[in-house]
């Protein structure tokens, strides 16, 4: 069963959007054999320029769904989210499916025989694009999160891995889509 969290920024989440929301996301429920337990968070924003930014994160047992995406009109964004987390859940089901077909097993994660009457695609069933082509190693130097910046705009690169300094752990800088700089820290 999917709870919804849904925060409103520059808007009020009225009833007939927060309804909205629940009845399409509510409709991914069809591709698990079981309705999973899950905390769904959707984040609604409205920036001065009228454009609406809907953020959906929904973690899952062995997945995190998350997309977001921003347009002129709220519904039509909360509709592109939920065709995105659908080729996230596909292509998800199609690497499991590939994985348990190739050591012999057979797993029923998702319920994917049919969906409306009709078999569910595989669109995905080409990995091509999951294909490793490169592969690079190095050492971690350690650093701390500004040079590590600084590290990755020399390089042109929009993420860097580093040691960090003062905790030891496997840190991550990465440029996000707003030109600002976003951090992971791991345990």
């Amino acid at each position: 069963m999917l709870k919804y969290n849904i925060r409103g920024e520059n808007i009020e989440v009225t009833e007939p959007i927060r309804e909205y929301v629940e009845k399409k996301i509510d409709k991914l429920e069809r591709y698990f054999s079981e309705a999973p337990d899950a905390n769904v968070h959707v984040n609604l924003k409205v920036y001065s320029d009228k454009n609406a930014k809907v953020e959906v994160t929904i973690p899952l047992k062995n997945l995190v769904l998350r997309a977001e995406e921003t347009s002129g009109d709220l519904y039509a964004s909360i509709d592109l989210i939920v065709d995105k987390l659908e080729r996230q859940i596909r292509k998800h089901k199609t690497k499991v499916n590939r994985k348990f077909r190739d050591k012999g097993a057979e797993h029923d994660y998702f319920a994917f025989s049919e969906v409306n009457g009709s078999a569910a695609p595989d669109e995905f069933e080409n990995d091509s694009e999951l294909d490793i082509v490169r592969t690079k190693e190095f050492s971690l130097k350690p650093m701390d999160s500004e040079e590590a910046v600084l590290q990755m705009n020399l390089l042109g690169h929009s993420f860097f891995v580093y040691t960090d300094a003062e905790s030891d752990g496997t840190n991550i800088v990465y440029r996000r889509k707003d030109g600002k700089y976003g951090l992971i820290e791991t345990n």
